[in-house]
Order: structure tokens, then sequence, then C-alpha cells
């Protein structure tokens, strides 16, 4: 897709102005590496026995792929988790039906107010209290991954449909399409492809805000990472670094991904 017609392009003092201000910018986070490069140095955070340890293969072996797999397990079951009542939630909230759309926006906006750790937290304790029921710690994150992420993705995909011009319903009634068929095989598709840089927005929060396991002790990769590299090697800032890097790469590719499935869908 072409933005070239989207704004005009600049003027050769336009030019020098970005180019500019581009400088500027570049310089000025150059500046703030340089220092943050010199406070580290003067903290010994450069030295090499507290980087050599992230090169040892006992020690991916032991903490990182074992980290990192956790971390991965919980995404890719919320994701898929969160996507499925993300779709079930945003329909039911467009019903014409007021006894599903007014109780789906209430679970949507209860679940949406209600920071994530705090639901993590009441799965993890609150089950046994309410159910007599221990919960594992991988259960109760994704239970709150789910809940949480799902109930912003409908929020998304509702929004995505409403966005559509009208005749698009009426064109698909038209046709002779039931409501749940004109749902299913005309609006939803055009809204999600509407959607998806959002939606892949929310399933890197998603990613990210799986480390918040680490409080009821779900084994993941910040966990592992904090207290069991730098616990053995004393080496916080360097693991917080390499942890940092790892979901950079996880978010750069997933990000990849939404792309090429965009580009792949376009007519």
């Amino acid at each position: 897709m072409s933005y070239a017609n989207l704004y005009e392009a600049p003027g050769p003092r336009g030019i020098r102005r970005n180019r500019a201000l581009a400088a500027v910018v570049a310089a000025g986070l150059l500046a703030v590496a340089y220092v943050v490069y010199v406070r580290f140095d003067a903290r010994e955070q450069w030295a090499a026995d507290k980087w050599t340890p992230l090169l040892r293969g006992d020690v991916w072996a032991t903490f990182i792929l074992p980290g990192l797999a956790g971390t991965l397990a919980a995404a890719v079951a919320g994701v898929v988790l969160a996507g499925l009542f993300g779709l079930v939630f945003a329909t039911a909230r467009l019903s014409e039906h007021r006894w599903i759309r007014v109780p789906a926006a209430v679970v949507v906006e209860f679940f949406r107010s209600v920071p994530l750790l705090l639901l993590i937290f009441f799965a993890f304790f609150g089950s046994y209290a309410l159910l007599g029921v221990n919960v594992s710690a991988f259960a109760a994150v994704v239970f709150g991954l789910t809940l949480y992420n799902g109930s912003v993705i409908a929020e998304i995909v509702r929004a995505g449909v409403l966005s559509l011009p009208r005749g698009q319903r009426e064109a698909a009634y038209a046709m002779g399409m039931r409501k749940g068929q004109a749902m299913r095989l005309v609006l939803l598709p055009q809204a999600l492809r509407a959607m998806m840089p959002a939606v892949v927005s929310q399933f890197v929060v998603l990613l990210k805000d799986s480390a918040l396991g680490l409080i009821v002790g779900y084994d993941e990769l910040v966990d592992r990472g904090l207290n069991g590299i730098a616990a053995n090697f004393s080496n916080v800032i360097p693991a917080a670094i390499l942890i940092a890097a790892i979901f950079i790469l996880i978010n750069l590719a997933l990000d990849r991904l939404a792309h090429r499935l965009g580009v792949a869908r376009q007519p």
C-alpha cells in the first residue's frame, strides 16, 4: 500500500528542517546512550565476568531456554484463548438482543478495568478459597491473560465492525444472508483486516504481560533470568539486558508475521 497521496511531500526548506530535527534527536539519543554507558562502566557492569556467563551453554540450558519455553507457552495459550474470547464477546456486544448485548458489555468492561496482576493473583490464591481447587501457576497466568486481553480485543473487533460502511451489512442481507452469516462471512473478515495492527499490538502486550506470572511463581523468562542468572552470577543488569533483547526479537518476529499475513490477505 502506498501512502504517497496521504500527505504533501516537503519542499527543500521542509527537508532541511526535518534533517536538522533528526540530527538533533539522534545527538540527544547518543548523549543519553553515552551517559548510560559511562555510568554502567563506572559500576563495572561491562566487565567480562558479568557477561561471560550469558554465553555459556549450561546457563542457557538451565535458565534462559526453560524460561523462554514457559513464556512462549503462556503467551501462545493466551493469544489463542484471548482471540476466541474477543471474537465471541465482540459478536455478543454487537447483537441486536439486549439480553445478550448487556451482559456481554458488563463482562468486557469489568475484565478490561481490573488490573491484570489482580486477575492472576485472584486466580491463583482465590480459587481455593472459592472452589476448594488448587490452580497451577500456568493456569492462573493464562486465565488473567485471556480475560484481560480478550476484553480489549473484543472492543477492538467491535470498533472495527462498527467502522465499516452500513452498506456492507445491507448488501449481505440483500444477498439472502442471515445475521450470523453476514457477521461471519462479510463483516468480521473486513474488520479483522482493518484492525490487524491494533490486534497485533495487543498480542505484543500479552506476551510482555506474561512476565507478571513471577508473582505466583510461574517459571518464565524474567523470573528465570533475574532470579536465576543474577542470583548465581551477580549480574542483574547484563541479565536484564539479555532478557529485554529476547523480548524485542520475539515481538519483532510477531510484528513481521502479522505484516506478512496482512499482505497475503490483501486482494
